[in-house]
């Protein structure tokens, strides 16, 4: 108890250094403990929004679990009785397994096929109508409507079983209500023909149509008598009067409530319902469509939190050195004590023990404090749509879980060790050792001293080496690198160059002071003199806040690169394959006739009227379509694949694109840099002859075409026009110019894409006219809402359309987007304030530790504004040469590295091809925020050296 009292009291002594390692414990924690609840937050995000895409792009419910199957008839009744009895009561205990909210559950069971015949041979019947299967839904009465007649009661009636059937059933049967018939098993072998009477009373129709119970439509039941579901259990199933045919078990679930927790409990159900199944049926049939989805996201998972730790690396470097700095600050402040101790007979153990307890106490209070915060973050982070950009977007649905807390256990353990390293390292000077050591401040750091720096340095380029060998490997051969994915190294590797690059430009940097101190010996002023000796001699007391600055800066840097660089290539992707803002198929008018009836079973075929080679279309208004809401500009766009194109007796297919210059000018999208000139120029070259047309380098080195040739144009039952070479291209909006490997004749072979582009009009004038599709540009701060609320209203023949901001909203959307922009922005933003709090304390720490020294200086007639002016000359030649160290290490990195991230694109799709992106806009946003920072701190350390009465410092004896 006194050891501990004797502790909180040497840390309340040093409250401002022991609040600022708690400070850095916090947030280290929070970082940390942010990684699985960002994880969990996006993947549960994008869990629900795939189920949702599921239900909107394919007419899927994601909650639909369905399970079908028919039983033996070599079962006695009363094993089939168990059966059922069995199953039932495995199905319904399944819904508290399922981890989602159960909306529907319902049984059906139907009879084999039953011969029907009309009781009274009067009564009006269809002959298409011979048969019919006795059907019951549980629950049922409350998901129809009566059309006519009433329901089916739960008991026979005049020894007759009632029955209901669909309005469509009933038109297509001519049968009425009231009619009574037989229904009879078929023979068969050994078996005995049962037969029972039914009479039609009611006709039903779905209450809603929305209706979940309904996954299969009840107009689909066109041969089912409905009858009572209790009735049918007790004269069906217990006594086993017919045949079973049919039975399901359907449960709708409330996909929006399942949580990624539960993920594995929904497996697992599914799993052991397969294997129950599998015991009792030796046919059945499953639906469960989340399945699918859900499977993919355990590796999912797995590649995030590799991802994310990777991405947070130099922030943990960062937190690493703030805590290892202000530990070593409050182990210097007790040198002499534990010089003392040591002297007076205390082991290093001891001494150790005490460093520990402390690190626990603050170290609990992170851990609880840390979590809580790291989950603060995370729900932020949803606004992030690249790095330092935010947009309105609802937060992330985030929670603390055990993984958090584990983390955050790891990250207390890791920070515990590394505070008391600096005390392990005092504990081994005696009281001479301490003196000696603070006599003149020389010595090298222990990174230098080891030559970490170098080998920190070392890793990282031959990382980079390795990388540019598989990066031209992969290109050399052909390869793809798959769908997108991140290489947790790619940000990795550029940490340790970051690292070792700072850590070796301060193993140079004194020697360029002391350089600059020689040169200029002769000349420097009295102050410039002393700081270029101070800041020369002081090596490893510049050092922690220098790297803070240098790799906080260039960390910025470097992340602001690649999350812009794989954003902007992504976007350019989809902007690219779409080729405008909006693409639209529209509906035209013709002579082709609809798709032959297979007519009613078993009739002969109709004879086939003879088909026309070519169709005659009409073509649809188009000016409505330019005037929408949003719309900007309009353009007609023909495209037709199986073209032939044909010089000298040589030809190739290919693809044809016919545009207007002006409109095509104004709508489609194109990156700068990609052709020998700009776009523009390729229209304007064949704006002035309706016969010039532009063609691939692929159709110019196969057929051996140049400019000016010309060649031969059309396709399948179509006229031939002859055009006029005028220009040869090698990317055009909406083409993929990237050969494809294909099957052809057993083999796969490279398949090279070939496009022409000519003129809309000559090729409707000289070809044939067939229907084009419409490109739209959309103004910056076109509505979407409003434009497809104008579409949707004019009832517009529409049978197609891309929606490219749509398409890149979604990619935005994706986890591994979503981490690198949010994880990025978070983790600058964690170490902002971190450099900010350290650059504080080091240099509030430093000025009151050199009173003496300014009182010296003030008696020596060094005026106020002079030693504020060498405060900033200080402040210079350290903060301000690691802001600059940062600048040209971060640019550094940018050129090494970020190029490698084109390995985790796939090469065959990346159209246009990837390139680096620098935005000055990023640059511009660090270099305000860190000059923010620099400055405030510089204002806050000039009002507290004007607060300290220097003159009390200067005393007789004092020197």
């Amino acid at each position: 108890m006194a050891l501990l009292i004797m502790i909180l009291r040497k840390m309340i002594k040093n409250k401002w250094l022991e609040l600022s390692l708690l400070f850095g414990l916090i947030f280290t924690v929070a970082l940390v403990s942010s990684m699985p609840i960002y994880t969990q937050a996006i993947l549960q995000r994008t869990l629900t929004k795939d189920l949702q895409n599921l239900q909107i792009d394919k007419g899927l419910y994601p909650g639909v679990y369905e399970y079908s199957a028919s039983i033996g008839d070599n079962l006695t009744t009363d094993q089939k009785r168990a059966v059922f009895k069995t199953v039932d009561s495995f199905m319904a205990e399944q819904k508290n397994n399922f981890g989602m909210d159960v909306q529907i559950y319902s049984i059906e069971r139907s009879t084999s096929h039953l011969n029907l015949k009309p009781v009274d041979p009067k009564q009006p019947m269809s002959d298409k109508v011979t048969s019919v299967d006795l059907t019951a839904l549980t629950h049922m009465a409350d998901h129809v409507r009566l059309v006519d007649g009433h329901f089916p009661v739960n008991k026979l009636v005049d020894g007759a079983y009632e029955v209901a059937v669909t309005d469509n059933f009933l038109n297509k049967t001519k049968m009425v209500l009231g009619n009574e018939f037989t229904a009879t098993t078929s023979k068969a072998l050994g078996k005995e023909v049962v037969s029972v009477r039914v009479k039609l009373v009611g006709v039903v129709a779905q209450k809603d149509p929305q209706d979940l119970y309904w996954n299969h439509k009840l107009d689909g039941y066109s041969s089912s008598f409905f009858i009572n579901d209790q009735l049918f259990e007790d004269n069906f199933v217990t006594n086993n009067k017919f045949p079973l045919f049919f039975q399901r078990w359907f449960y709708a679930l409330d996909y929006n409530t399942l949580k990624l927790n539960q993920v594995s409990s929904f497996i697992n159900t599914y799993d052991d319902t397969n294997k129950y199944f599998s015991k009792y049926f030796s046919i059945y049939s499953k639906s469960a469509p989340a399945v699918d989805i859900i499977h993919t996201y355990y590796e999912k998972e797995k590649q995030l939190k590799m991802m994310l730790f990777s991405i947070n690396v130099p922030v943990i470097i960062l937190l690493a050195f703030y805590l290892y700095m202000v530990a070593n600050l409050i182990t210097d402040r007790q040198k002499t004590e534990i010089a003392v101790l040591r002297s007076r007979g205390a082991s290093r153990l001891q001494i150790l023990l005490g460093y520990l307890t402390e690190g626990i106490l603050l170290g609990g209070l992170a851990f609880i404090i840390g979590p809580a915060v790291g989950l603060f973050f995370t729900k932020l982070l949803g606004a992030s749509n690249g790095f330092l950009e935010f947009v309105q977007r609802a937060t992330l649905d985030a929670n603390l879980s055990r993984d958090a807390y584990q983390y955050a256990l790891i990250a207390v353990v890791g920070s515990i060790v590394m505070t008391i390293f600096p005390a392990f390292l005092a504990t081994r000077a005696t009281i001479v050792d301490q003196k000696r050591q603070s006599a003149r401040e020389i010595a090298l750091s222990f990174w230098h001293k080891y030559y970490l720096d170098v080998l920190v340095l070392g890793v990282s380029i031959y990382g980079l080496q390795s990388f540019k060998r598989r990066m031209h490997d992969m290109m050399a051969l052909g390869l793809n690198s798959g769908s997108f994915k991140i290489d947790p190294l790619l940000f990795v590797i550029p940490s340790l160059f970051l690292l070792g690059s700072a850590l070796l430009a301060l193993r140079l940097y004194p020697w360029i002071i002391r350089l600059i101190f020689w040169v200029g010996r002769k000349w420097w002023s009295s102050t410039l003199y002393m700081i270029l000796l101070q800041v020369g001699r002081s090596t490893i007391k510049y050092q922690f806040i220098m790297v803070f600055l240098s790799l906080t800066l260039a960390t910025g840097l470097f992340s602001a690169s690649a999350a812009r660089t794989i954003n902007k290539n992504n976007e350019d992707k989809i902007r690219y394959s779409n080729g405008a803002d909006i693409t639209m198929k529209v509906k035209w008018d013709s002579d082709e006739p609809p798709p032959a009836s297979s007519g009613p079973p078993g009739a002969p075929a109709a004879p086939a009227a003879p088909v026309p080679k070519v169709f005659h279309y009409i073509e649809p208004p188009f000016q409505p379509y330019s005037h929408l809401p949003g719309v900007e500009a309009a353009a007609k766009v023909f495209t037709k694949d199986d073209a032939f194109v044909e010089i000298n007796s040589k030809s190739v297919t290919t693809r044809l694109m016919g545009i207007d210059t002006n409109e095509f000018g104004q709508v489609a999208w194109m990156r700068d840099g990609l052709m020998d000139h700009h776009f523009y120029d390729y229209l304007n070259l064949i704006a002035s002859d309706p016969s010039a047309v532009l063609i691939s380098r692929s159709v110019a080195d196969e057929l051996e075409v140049k400019v000016g040739d010309h060649i031969n144009v059309s396709w399948t039952d179509s006229s031939v026009a002859q055009v006029n070479v005028y220009g040869i291209i090698d990317y055009w909006p909406g083409w993929n110019p990237l050969p494809a490997q294909v099957a052809k004749d057993s083999e796969v072979v490279t398949d090279k894409p070939h496009i022409i582009v000519g003129h809309l009009s000559f090729i409707q004038d000289n070809i044939s006219q067939l229907p084009y599709d419409i490109w739209l540009k959309l103004k910056p701060d076109a509505s979407l809402n409003a434009f497809y609320k104008t579409l949707t209203e004019k009832n517009w023949p529409v049978t197609g359309l891309n929606d490219t901001r749509q398409a890149i909203i979604k990619a935005k959307n994706e986890p591994f987007e979503l981490a690198i922009n949010g994880v990025m922005t978070l983790g600058f933003i964690i170490s902002i304030f971190i450099s900010f709090f350290g650059f504080l304390l080091y240099w509030v720490l430093s000025l009151s530790g050199r009173t003496l020294q300014f009182g010296i200086l003030r008696a020596m007639g060094i005026s106020f504004r002079q030693l504020i002016g060498l405060l900033l000359l200080e402040q210079l030649l350290t903060s301000g040469a690691a802001v600059l160290m940062g600048v040209l290490i971060g640019n550094l990195a940018n050129r090494l590295f970020v190029p490698l991230f084109q390995l985790s694109f796939n090469t065959v799709t990346q159209v246009p091809p990837f390139h680096v992106v620098f935005d000055a806009s990023d640059y511009v946003r660090l270099y305000v925020i860190l000059g923010f920072m620099l400055v405030l701190g510089l204002v806050i350390l000039g009002w507290m050296l004007s607060k300290i009465k220097i003159h009390q410092a200067v005393k007789l004896g004092e020197d």
